[in-house]
């Protein structure tokens, strides 16, 4: 009997062993496969043409009352509304999930979906094609008005194939695909409060939550004529998004194709090859880069940020504005730079909630303890409900040359090591480029304040020195179990 016993524990424990070993080859695999053909890209330098700065800026005037000027979805409803043949955008979050915001905000969802159906419905031979990440629909458990009346219109609505991504948070993700993500999801039998709104969703869109990855990417490519126009930003068609300050880059050429194929990438992966067609881009020449512009996705971005901070020498000047900085690489490196010589500023988020909820402060405040103690100067935002959501880094170099990172990506690991979709655009060239200029200007004007216009406050007014934080923002960062 004592042998029949121990036989059994023996077997138990050899199946344990093995579910245990199942368990951690998934989060290996899933962690560093190959990702899908088209991804993490740089594409080659192309003349820059017709670039421009766009910013939404929220700030405070002398009597502390907040200010709001948008540009961004301004000139994306204008680039739609003109389009003839083709318009694709891909947008992280397109929804009016407001969670509990002050009155005020601009319902940009709305106004997104009715500028597609305007456009398909007064060409009805236009291409018109979202892609997006299904957040939008809690991960099918909800059912999303705009996509319906979109999909009815004729626009085609590409929810993005977050499996076929790698997983930022292992611990849970594993776990995920053995047991939950089979079963898919629906509306039907939402059981459980929703968590962005008043409704009700399923158990299946909080499971499916958790792996924390995301389609994070917002840009816009449409014809003008024989011509293409492309369009990267920070910002979100999203109501509750509305008062946040951003940056985009707009540009023309054969620039925006190279957007173009990295989006159809996405579009491929996710089912949905046949939704648009990419005309061949002129193959690049062969040309120095003194000047030019060129789109950078996923890690390639890691690497054109640590390029423009690893080759920054004393004199020049960096500037990071950044609504989440944790990126343990990108944070050594400007520190090494601060120590070269190299002018160093960094203008960070507060983390301290939006949407009527409040943040713990994590990971910026730690992150910005550090960079403090070592030399490096870091002002905060001056952020009253919104969020200080630009996502860019200047390099300015002695003789006049000014390299421009901007998009979607914030310095993460989650951003910037090939889990989510990212893009942005690094455009080189002159401080007398009318792009460059100007976006050297909005970095001293938030940085500086001027009077009437309080845009930034000391590092003091934020700064956490808590232990305990750290050492969650360090371990956070390392595992993926986080929300940044």
């Amino acid at each position: 009997m004592a042998g029949s016993k121990g036989g059994r524990r023996l077997v138990m424990a050899l199946i344990l062993l093995a579910m245990l070993g199942v368990y951690v080859a998934m989060a290996f695999h899933h962690g560093h496969k190959a990702l899908p053909a088209g991804l993490d890209v740089a594409t080659p330098w192309r003349e820059p043409a017709d670039v421009a700065w766009l910013v939404d800026s929220t700030y405070l005037d002398d009597h502390g009352r907040q200010h709001r000027e948008a540009m961004i979805f301004d000139e994306v409803f204008r680039l739609i509304g003109g389009a003839e043949r083709l318009v694709v955008l891909d947008m992280f979050l397109v929804n009016d999930f407001a969670g509990d915001v002050q009155e005020g905000h601009r319902p940009l969802s709305r106004e997104l979906a009715e500028a597609m159906i305007a456009r398909k419905r007064a060409r009805p031979e236009l291409t018109a094609v979202l892609i997006t990440d299904p957040f939008n629909t809690l991960y099918g458990g909800l059912r999303s008005p705009l996509f319906a009346e979109m999909r009815e219109a004729g626009v085609r609505v590409i929810e993005t194939d977050l499996r076929r991504l790698r997983d930022p948070n292992p611990t849970w993700s594993a776990f995920w695909r053995l047991c939950c993500q089979w079963f898919g999801n629906s509306p039907r039998h939402a059981w459980l409060p929703d968590p962005v709104g008043a409704g009700r969703v399923t158990l299946r869109s909080y499971l499916d939550m958790a792996n924390f990855k995301a389609n994070h990417r917002k840009t816009l490519v449409v014809d003008d004529g024989e011509d293409w126009v492309g369009l990267v930003t920070s910002a979100n068609p999203h109501d509750a998004s509305s008062r946040h300050s951003n940056q985009a880059i707009r540009f023309r050429g054969e620039a925006a194709v190279d957007l173009l194929a990295s989006e159809w990438a996405v579009a491929i992966f996710s089912g949905a090859a046949d939704a648009f067609a990419v005309p061949e881009a002129t193959p690049a020449a062969t040309r120095g880069t003194e000047s030019g512009l060129r789109v950078v996705t996923e890690a390639r971005i890691r690497e054109a940020a640590l390029t423009l901070i690893d080759e920054a020498r004393a004199g020049e000047r960096l500037d990071l504005a950044m609504f989440y900085l944790s990126h343990r690489t990108v944070v050594r490196a400007l520190i090494r730079a601060g120590e070269r010589g190299v002018v160093v500023r960094v203008l960070l988020d507060p983390n301290k909630g939006a949407f009527g909820r409040k943040g713990s402060g994590i990971p910026n405040r730690q992150v910005a303890m550090e960079l403090t103690r070592a030399g490096v100067p870091v002002r905060w935002c001056n952020t009253e409900g919104e969020q200080c959501h630009s996502k860019f880094l200047l390099r300015q170099q002695a003789d006049g040359g000014v390299d421009l990172l901007a998009g979607s990506a914030n310095f993460t690991r989650r951003n910037l090591d090939n889990f989510n979709l990212e893009a942005n655009v690094h455009l080189r060239g002159s401080s007398e480029q009318a792009a460059l200029a100007a976006a050297l200007a909005t970095f001293d004007l938030r940085w500086a304040n001027e009077p009437g216009r309080i845009h930034s406050v000391d590092y003091a007014t934020y700064a956490d020195h808590t232990r305990w934080r750290y050492l969650a923002y360090r371990f956070m960062e390392a595992t993926g179990l986080s929300t940044f």
